[in-house]
């Protein structure tokens, strides 16, 4: 029986999630194997050109809905038109990337299509007519192996545990045009502005990231100005340890990240924090500035090809999951390797 899949493509304004290439490709990878049809699902306003990339990383056929309602990211029409057109297409496996927006929708339309969802998947096997899902659980230590029992099935992939595969210009393939039949006064939810933070690299996305945790602010060697209370002079402290994780960052082209103890201690916006109440990210290098290694980090990002820590306390629990360990201060540590790995890339 041939095999139908369908992939949500994730977008902001009719910039796509690179994770949602990874989705797509792999299942056209899926389809090709079994024989069947891989569709790719874009829903927005003015996102036909997406429908010629999503050609191009391997879709036969794309569902286009294109409407001002559906312009900016609000769940209630978006997950209305996902269930509409898994209703329409009848895909075997619906297939999201794990982002935030990627997760709601999965969540939201398989309410509206009384079927299961697998969450954060990293391994998928279709075998026997029956889907196999791997995803980690307890803080990544376990893999558990599940399968739905409902159809269709959805699952949301987890960034970077798929390859993104290369964009073929030949590929082509047809268009299907949903119809939007629904109006701005039945959503419960509008969106007012945007406003772009601008500049830095997606951690979802990054390669490389270098994160800072509480240990950027212990800095025995700086002197904060005088005018500042206690808890004001240990942010200005996280600041100036920050300052050396970002100049690391510019040198490898990679994002920032943080733990969640520097967060809630507002040392840096949460829009930066890396793991199981933050970012899910699986970079192919980590480096960990100052982060102890507690199970709440770990679990956001153990699954990093290569993880260097530097810290100086040599029995933090983050050593024992690193490829590469420095101890010591990472004040004292970070400008000399920025230095050092700048030199070695300009030359």
């Amino acid at each position: 029986m041939t095999k139908k899949i369908l992939a949500y493509i994730d977008h902001f304004h009719g910039k796509a999630q690179p994770s949602s290439w990874e989705s797509l490709g792999l299942a056209a990878v899926i389809t090709k194997d079994l024989g069947g049809e891989t569709a790719a699902l874009i829903l927005g306003e003015g996102v036909n050109e997406l429908a010629d990339t999503a050609f191009q990383y391997g879709a036969d056929q794309v569902l286009l809905a294109d409407s001002p309602i559906l312009k900016d990211f609000r769940p209630e029409p978006l997950a209305d038109m996902v269930a509409q057109a898994v209703k329409d297409y009848q895909p075997d496996l619906v297939i999201f990337p794990t982002t935030s927006r990627g997760r709601t929708l999965a969540g939201m339309a398989a309410v509206d299509l009384d079927t299961g969802v697998m969450v954060d998947v990293i391994g998928l096997d279709w075998a026997g007519g029956e889907i196999s899902t791997t995803r980690p659980i307890y803080g990544g230590k376990l893999l558990a192996k599940l399968t739905c029992s409902t159809s269709p099935q959805i699952i949301t992939l987890r960034t970077r545990a798929f390859d993104k595969p290369e964009p073929d210009s030949s590929r082509s393939g047809s268009v299907t045009a949903l119809e939007v039949g629904l109006n701005g006064a039945g959503v419960a939810t509008s969106i007012t502005s945007h406003q772009d933070k601008g500049g830095g690299v997606s951690l979802s996305d990054a390669n490389v990231i270098v994160s800072g945790g509480r240990g950027v602010a212990l800095n025995p060697a700086l002197e904060p100005p005088a005018d500042l209370d206690e808890e004001a002079a240990e942010v200005w402290k996280a600041e100036q340890g920050f300052a050396l994780v970002q100049g690391l960052a510019d040198v490898l082209g990679a994002a920032v990240g943080a733990s969640r103890a520097a967060v809630d201690a507002k040392y840096i916006e949460y829009d930066h924090q890396v793991g199981q109440t933050g970012k899910v990210v699986s970079p192919d290098l980590y480096i960990a500035c100052g982060i102890s290694g507690a199970i709440q980090h770990l679990a956001g990002m153990r699954s990093s090809k290569v993880i260097v820590a530097i810290n100086k306390d040599s029995d933090a629990p983050i050593f024992n999951f690193a490829r590469f360990g420095l101890v010591g201060d990472m004040h004292a540590i970070l400008p000399p390797l920025t230095s050092a790995l700048k030199e070695y890339l300009a030359g």
